[in-house]
């Protein structure tokens, strides 16, 4: 686990190394707090315990009864009868039984497996959510700082004849637009924090920090789309196919006869006023007794049914595979998209930031048009929250990438 963790958040290596173990010590957090993977551990466990609820045999039957009229006899009358029975079943069928409880434990493991990588992944996601509402926050300040900037001077080419209140008027309608979303992203953050939070199980107002800034990496971490065959939600079907093979197994066994041991005691009185051999002695008498199903439906049926369900079993998993490969292929597309996506936004913004320069040379001569200002403004502004939604989906993608195909 502590190997899958360091994959995970090797990704942030690319930018910035102390801020990987930042993300690590959160996933940790996660997996050590989460009351879902504590539930699955419990469940594991009573689903173990059965083994030795399993690993007994049919209780003695002891039995006592008295005679009300008692039956006379050579020796004597009967009194009263005490016997005692020892059911056993067939050979091996009880290790049968630990072996089917067994089994169903073992794929109940895999709930735990599964649990914790989904965790881990979520925690992961939310944490480039939080990165991403926060870059958008920063690049929103600073485009308020740069429109207050134009607003000073237009207020100065108002003064000389050279701009129109209007100007003024549609900067500040652009600030106040920008400090709108700023303030909507701040609420955002706000309830992906508590997300956050939630996922580590502590309080929802604790603070979280996050990484200054993220860049996709020159090159994308090796893809082993091989390793999706050993995902645990794959592994789980084939633990539950052996538990049903170890449930035939059991079935037949408990179609085999099971044999009974015994024995009764009667007591018997004296005959009064006579004396021979054997008068009022008692009877003791072993039993051994065989129980066999000789209507034996419930056994054939019960092996039609494991068979139906193996093959139920067999159709999930090729189903939830196929399931995984369209995620997997999915996850793998959206990440080359982020990629280009933040290659061509990358240029934009230079693009931008060079027309914003014209513009202020301009100025210093004299002219501006601040119509061409706010557009360039807007451009600009449209390609950082882009870029940085490319980034989000990079890591986000890499992250799912990592859940289907990373082995533990």
């Amino acid at each position: 686990m502590k190997r899958t963790i360091l994959i995970i958040i090797s990704l942030l290596s690319f930018a910035f190394a102390s801020n990987a173990q930042q993300l690590e010590t959160f996933i940790e957090e996660a997996l050590e707090k989460s009351p879902e993977i504590q539930k699955f551990e419990l469940q594991y466990k009573r689903a173990y315990e059965k083994v030795n609820e399993v690993n007994t045999i049919a209780n003695t039957e002891f039995g006592v009864g008295y005679f009300v009229s008692e039956p006379e006899t050579r020796t004597g009358a009967q009194r009263f009868k005490v016997s005692a029975k020892q059911m056993l079943p067939w050979f091996g069928t009880i290790t049968s039984r630990e072996n089917y409880v067994s089994s169903l434990a073992n794929a109940k493991y895999e709930d735990i497996v599964i649990a914790k990588r989904k965790l881990m992944a979520s925690v992961s996601q939310s944490y480039y959510n939080l990165y991403a509402i926060k870059s958008k926050q920063e690049v929103l300040t600073e485009n308020i700082k740069l429109l207050q900037t134009y607003e000073t001077l237009a207020l100065t080419s108002v003064e000389v004849g050279k701009a129109s209140a209007v100007d003024v008027l549609r900067l500040q309608m652009s600030q106040n637009e920008m400090q709108q979303l700023k303030d909507v992203l701040k609420q955002q953050f706000l309830a992906e924090q508590t997300k956050f939070n939630n996922l580590l199980n502590r309080e929802n107002d604790v603070a979280v920090n996050v990484v200054d800034s993220l860049m996709i990496p020159s090159e994308d971490f090796e893809i082993t789309a091989e390793n999706l065959t050993l995902h645990p939600e794959l592994l789980k079907y084939d633990k539950l196919y052996q538990s049903v093979e170890q449930s035939e197994l059991l079935n037949q066994k408990e179609s085999s006869p099971m044999i009974g041991f015994g024995l009764d005691y009667i007591n018997v009185d004296e005959r009064p006023n006579m004396n021979f051999s054997d008068n009022g002695k008692d009877i003791i008498m072993p039993m051994v007794s065989l129980s066999i199903p000789i209507f034996n439906k419930k056994y054939k049926s019960q092996t039609r049914q494991n068979e139906y369900q193996q093959q139920e079993i067999t159709a999930q998993k090729q189903e939830r595979l196929n399931a995984l490969e369209t995620l997997l292929d999915k996850s793998i597309n959206e990440r080359i998209s982020a990629r280009i996506s933040f290659t061509v936004q990358d240029k934009n913004l230079k693009q931008a930031q060079d027309a914003e320069d014209i513009l202020i040379k301009s100025y210093e001569t004299g002219t501006i048009d601040f119509n061409d200002v706010l557009d360039i403004q807007e451009l600009q502004l449209k390609f950082q929250m882009n870029q940085i939604e490319s980034v989000k989906t990079y890591y986000v993608q890499s992250t799912i990438i990592n859940y289907l195909t990373q082995y533990l």
